[in-house]
């Protein structure tokens, strides 16, 4: 019996090691990322104290614009190294949530044409490497498609899995392996122990299928929680990030006896009601929490904030230079003011 498939097969694409092998780094960067995932690791495990701050585009819709948005967050960097350390988004894979449209950049390297996955793969690799080399950091990735992180992972330094992965069984196990910070999302519903069930797969030891190959990991020390609030039946939203949800947490941590307790509040998403704007009322108020509660000072360990060069969003044809095609994020004067604000609250 022949088999009837429902998809044309259009190309086969280079494998990552391909992909590497023609677009290749250097040991200076190299170096960069080893230097900054030993400071990311340290500040998870309480050595550094700084707070780590997630910051950047909703989704990276064009390299002019991401590369003017990183360099001038690295001005800011260096003016508050002593209390923030910052690891830029650059989402890549950040699709509209019905999946429908625009998908990111690897699929749509130009927004406004039509997808080219090929040239998608080129041009991801090509703005994370630019942005190394042109700034110092390395970036944070959302692991929409965990058989594609492979492509980039000799570039990142942290990964986000979303709230509508966090439940998927590759995404927790691919996650356990990836050598790096793995944040779970609690999922849209708002359910805390699917996401504690996700970290607790992140963190063990795992033998599955990745790419043709069957591989075994060590699990990842490193996976932790990642607060988004969550929405209702009727699609009402409601935060997740106030003092007593930061405690339940922590004693979930305790009761389940994992590594590294560790949150990152994101202050987007359904904890502002995708208000942007409220991202600076809630970065304040977690850190209200932390000089309230040394136990929640010590388990928050950084903020997640969607921040661009222009305030709020724009229809995916938009042509606005700088302004967000995906959710609204705080403008770049915004942005700049905040950041040294909340270096003044640094314990």
């Amino acid at each position: 019996m022949t088999e009837i498939m429902a998809m044309e097969f259009i190309r086969k694409l280079p494998t990552p090691e391909e992909i590497k092998a023609e677009f290749p780094i250097d040991d200076n960067i190299r170096a960069i990322k080893a230097e900054r995932d030993q400071t990311i690791r340290d500040i998870f495990t309480g050595r550094d104290r700084r707070l780590l701050l997630i910051i950047g585009p909703c989704s990276a819709d064009r390299e002019d614009a991401v590369l003017e948005y990183m360099h001038r967050l690295r001005k800011v960097q260096d003016e508050v190294s002593d209390r923030i350390f910052m690891v830029p988004r650059v989402y890549t894979n950040k699709p509209r949530t019905t999946g429908i449209g625009y998908k990111g950049m690897l699929h749509q390297p130009d927004p406004h044409k039509s997808e080219d996955m090929l040239a998608g793969l080129i041009a991801i690799r090509d703005m994370h490497t630019r942005v190394v080399r042109e700034t110092g950091f390395t970036c944070a990735e959302e692991m929409l498609y965990p058989e594609n992180h492979y492509y980039l992972s000799d570039l990142l330094s942290y990964v986000a899995v979303g709230a509508r992965s966090v439940e998927d069984q590759l995404h927790r196990i691919v996650a356990s392996g990836i050598g790096i910070p793995a944040g779970m999302k609690n999922p849209t519903g708002g359910d805390i122990s699917v996401m504690m069930n996700s970290i607790t797969a992140a963190q063990s030891p795992q033998k599955f299928v990745y790419r043709g190959w069957e591989v075994r990991t060590e699990g990842n020390p490193f996976a932790h929680a990642i607060l988004r609030g969550y929405v209702d039946k009727h699609g009402n939203s409601y935060p997740n990030y106030h003092y007593e949800d930061l405690m339940h947490l922590l004693q979930e941590y305790h009761d389940r006896e994992l590594e590294n307790p560790a949150v990152i509040v994101d202050c987007n998403h359904a904890n502002s009601g995708k208000r942007y704007l409220e991202q600076i009322r809630i970065a304040k108020d977690i850190m209200h929490s932390c000089h309230v509660s040394k136990d929640i000072h010590r388990i928050v360990k950084g903020l997640m904030i969607e921040s661009y060069l222009l305030d709020g969003n724009q229809k995916t044809d938009g042509t606005e230079y700088g302004k967000s095609i995906t959710d609204p994020c705080l403008g770049w004067e915004k942005t700049e003011v905040l950041i040294k604000e909340l270096a003044e609250l640094v314990e």
